[in-house]
This record gives C-alpha cells, sequence and structure tokens, in this order.
C-alpha cells in the first residue's frame, strides 16, 4: 500500500504503508513509534478525512495505551513528514488523512449544506496564486483550508444553504 491509499485495508496493506513510512523516518534520522504506527494504522483503515478527536477515538481501538497528546504530537510529526494533511474544516474542525505520498497536498471542497469533504485536485488554483503573488506579493495556501460550496447531490436536490453543516463521519469519507 502506497500513502495515500486509504479505507478499510487489511493487515498487509498497513504492512506495505508502516514499511515505507518507517524507512522515511528512518532516512531522517527517527524511528517508528508505538504512537507513529498506531496513528498511521487507524488513519489507513479508516480512511477518509477524520476530526481530530475521531482520530484519537480511531488509535485507542489500535493501541489503548496511546495517550491522546501523543495521538496530537503524532499528527503534527507525520504532517511534517508529508505523510498525514491536515485541513481545517467549517466551525474550526481539523480533518487529517494520508497523502498521496509525493509530498504535495491536494485541495479539498465542503459542502455548506451536508458537509462532505470532497478532494480537488492540487494544481486547481495555480493560477489564481499565481495572480495573488504578482499583484499583491500574497503566497496563498490553499491546501491548508477547505473550499466552501454546495455539492452536486445537494444542489441537484434544491438544497441550496448559505450556513454550513457541521460534517458527519459519512460526509468526510470522499
Amino acid at each position: 500500500m502506497r500513502v495515500g491509499q486509504t479505507g478499510h485495508v487489511g493487515s498487509d496493506a498497513v504492512a506495505v504503508l508502516l514499511a515505507d513510512v518507517g524507512g522515511r523516518l528512518r532516512a531522517r534520522g527517527e524511528r517508528m513509534t508505538r504512537p507513529r504506527r498506531a496513528v498511521l494504522t487507524a488513519l489507513a483503515r479508516r480512511g477518509g478525512h477524520l476530526l481530530a478527536a475521531e482520530v484519537v477515538e480511531a488509535v485507542a481501538a489500535e493501541d489503548a495505551s496511546v495517550h491522546r497528546a501523543s495521538v496530537y504530537r503524532t499528527l503534527e510529526a507525520l504532517s511534517a513528514l508529508g505523510v498525514v494533511q491536515h485541513l481545517h474544516l467549517s466551525h474550526g474542525g481539523t480533518a487529517y488523512h494520508l497523502t498521496s505520498g509525493d509530498g504535495h497536498r491536494h485541495l479539498h471542497a465542503q459542502c455548506r449544506v451536508c458537509g462532505a469533504v470532497r478532494d480537488l485536485p492540487a494544481d486547481l488554483l495555480d493560477q489564481v496564486a499565481e495572480v495573488m503573488a504578482l499583484r499583491d506579493g500574497f503566497l496563498l495556501d490553499p491546501g491548508h483550508v477547505a473550499l466552501s460550496g454546495t455539492c452536486r447531490e445537494c444542489t441537484r436536490h434544491g438544497n441550496v444553504a448559505h450556513e454550513i453543516t457541521e460534517p458527519t463521519k459519512e460526509t468526510r469519507s470522499g
């Protein structure tokens, strides 16, 4: 399993993921700790975009000895390594997911009606970022937050809202 292939995977795929990330860590002089192993396993098995509390819950199911604070520190360390991407959702929530492993973050869109989170191509806003840099000297980081709008399903059903709905586990799996 490559980093980034997520969602209800078997033990063999998780083992490949752990070996891949373990190699990256060793190349940096770091090691695969129990919390790192538990967080990576939880993210791979659950898939999708998990809120921090959901990662803590999933890690507890993998290894109850891993403390909540260790999960948060591990998420930050794996984000710095480029293995995990975090993004800020509506209502101040932060979601985490495994990356494609190439060090490039992709973009996200969140439906303000149903809360669904969708992955978008990384280069979608490249022209906007270039214009902002040239015109305003502003370096855009669009991969850090989810763009807001209304998804196809909600639009099709005439459900257009101005308030953003709190995302559910099911709607963040995209």
